[in-house]
């Protein structure tokens, strides 16, 4: 990173929101170094890809944009270059590597900073699982988690900054604390009582590490400063399939912990993953994913075709033909929107609180109610503005709504 002084600088993020939070890490070093961020790659002397792997067709995308840009002075960081050194630089022979752990290491400022009114914590790096099919656990190594009291401090920073959402965000977040010998509604109790109008948005969760926590953290998203938002990948109905993935719970454990959070906070919204095509998914295995899916009827689903990933064990497995993994990806995906449709037209009519996130395009914002469900409404309202929406539309993956009011005076403007 000595590299990296005084320089136009420009980065390009992909994946999760994890990467994101060290993208403005960067961001904030570099500046500290002299550099300026610019907006486009034309503006630029030096070009850094915060770089994705989850799955194969995000791979091959990210080597795609390494040699987009092989012949200009380009640093590569994220996941890749801790378990993909040799194919990055097989795209671009001259890219130089920026491993995660050194913007970690670098990175004294209170907080990552607020972008449309929104921070992002990072509580933890790494995960407990071990999962059959995964490169992110080679990639970010084993769970370390962030002391309660550093993760509060930079809570209050970026409230004091003028956060109203904050992020939290790690590989596993039920997973905090555990090699701390601490869980992670102990950490939303200390947050919650902080100073300030903001909510917390938990990240996604591994149900084998959140199992043991769902009923009081499920009463915490009803209570504290949390939105009433969950997102716990199943991957699997199948107890075959989730032995095979080593996933660590059976589908009616997931099942059970479901209901125990509908049970503590009715309100909630249970987002979930899916992977299909699976090398040892059967007919029948895939039967018990859509069996599941119709029991729970996830408000949000993420379907993803299974791709080997190098290095893991499911990458000795014989994989299915692509055209079998294909279809199962469209059935899945066809009756997850065939819910979310029943379940956003018995809202539409209800008038619901909710806060405005980003501008969707000129004269409309994007704003999220408290079980952060994304609604369209018309005006031009500033991110962070409190208003009650009335919904008016059902687009399936979205709603649209109209302010009835503000808090900061006349909704239609």
């Amino acid at each position: 990173m000595e590299g990296l002084r005084d320089r136009q600088v420009y980065i390009e993020t992909y994946g999760c929101t994890y990467n994101h939070a060290d993208t403005r890490k960067l961001a904030l070093i570099l500046e500290g170094q002299g550099c300026r961020i610019v907006a486009g790659p034309d503006e630029a002397d030096v070009v850094v890809i915060n770089t994705c792997t989850v799955i194969g067709k995000t791979e091959r995308h990210m080597l795609r944009r390494i040699r987009a840009f092989a012949d200009r002075d380009l640093y590569v960081t994220g996941c890749m270059p801790v378990v993909q050194a040799a194919e990055i630089l097989g795209a671009a022979p001259s890219a130089r590597l920026l491993f995660p752990e050194e913007i970690s290491e670098r990175f004294c400022g209170a907080c990552t900073g607020v972008v449309g009114g929104a921070g992002i914590v990072q509580v933890a790096a790494g995960c407990a699982g071990r999962c059959a099919y995964c490169i992110t656990r080679a990639a970010r190594g084993p769970l370390r988690s962030r002391p309660k009291e550093a993760i509060c401090r930079e809570v209050e920073a970026l409230v004091g900054r003028g956060a109203y959402e904050v992020q939290v965000t790690g590989q596993d977040v039920s997973a905090w604390g555990m090699d701390l010998g601490e869980r992670l509604p102990a950490l939303i109790d200390a947050v919650s009582v902080l100073p300030g109008d903001f909510l917390l948005r938990l990240g996604m969760m591994n149900p084998a590490t959140a199992q043991g926590i769902a009923v009081p953290l499920a009463r915490l998203l009803g209570e504290a400063k949390v939105f009433s938002f969950v997102h716990l990948p199943v991957q699997s109905g199948s107890d075959a399939v989730l032995a095979a993935m080593r996933r660590g719970y059976t589908a009616g454990e997931f099942e059970a912990m479901v209901a125990a959070f509908r049970k503590a906070c009715p309100e909630v919204r249970i987002c979930t993953d899916f992977i299909v095509g699976y090398p040892t998914e059967t007919e029948e295995d895939f039967a018990e994913s859509m069996a599941l899916l119709r029991a729970i009827r996830p408000e949000k689903v993420n379907v993803t075709r299974y791709s080997p990933r190098p290095g893991t064990p499911a990458a000795a497995l014989k994989t299915m033909p692509e055209r079998i993994a294909k279809d199962r990806s469209r059935i899945l995906d066809a009756a997850a929107k065939e819910i979310y449709r029943e379940q956003n037209a018995a809202l539409v009519g209800e008038t619901v609180e909710a806060v405005v996130t980003c501008r969707k395009k000129e004269g409309s914002v994007v704003a999220r109610d408290r079980a952060y469900r994304e609604i369209v409404v018309p005006g031009n309202f500033l991110p962070g503005e409190r208003l009650n929406v009335r919904i008016t539309g059902n687009r399936t993956v979205y709603l649209t709504g109209r302010a009835t009011s503000s808090n900061t005076g006349t909704a239609n403007r």
